[in-house]
């Protein structure tokens, strides 16, 4: 059974694999560890191990920071966190994170309403194929909007 476990990847999250457990990995600061343990956890927890990935500059975590602040899930609805993280992963071109940081501006969630900068975050995803943006960025145009 383990060893099925360990092919299928599953053993590695619990240890038993021969190298360090995820867990380990992550409690020794390894950024994609962390960022892999917490989408194994209830929100609380991942909460806690994006966040030391986050730290660190990555942007999958910054990214899923920023939603569950967005959200609220596992952390206190926060508009201005959400926004933060959201910034840090567009920043790094994570097309995600320029997605929601467009939609912040468009909806104005925790900032100024400002149409403009939405469509430079819309534009930038959709630049990475990202539907969503492709499709908000054509609705700001037929608005006269770019």
């Amino acid at each position: 059974m383990k060893r099925l476990l360990c092919v299928l990847g599953l053993a590695a999250v619990l240890g038993g694999c021969g190298g360090p457990t995820l867990i380990e990995k992550a409690e020794r600061g390894d950024a994609d560890a962390q960022y892999e343990l917490g989408l194994t956890l209830d929100f609380d927890q991942a909460a806690k191990w994006y966040r030391k990935a986050a730290d660190q500059g990555h942007a999958d975590a910054q990214y899923e920071l920023g939603f569950m602040y967005a959200f609220g899930y596992g952390v206190t609805k926060d508009y201005e966190e959400a926004l933060k993280w959201y910034r840090k992963a567009a920043e790094q071109g994570y097309a995600l994170g320029q997605y929601s940081l467009g939609r912040m501006y468009a909806n104005g969630d925790g900032v100024i309403k400002d149409n403009a900068e939405a469509f430079k975050w819309y534009r930038k995803a959709a630049e990475q194929g990202h539907p969503e943006a492709k499709e908000d960025l054509e609705a700001l145009k037929k608005l006269g909007i770019e």
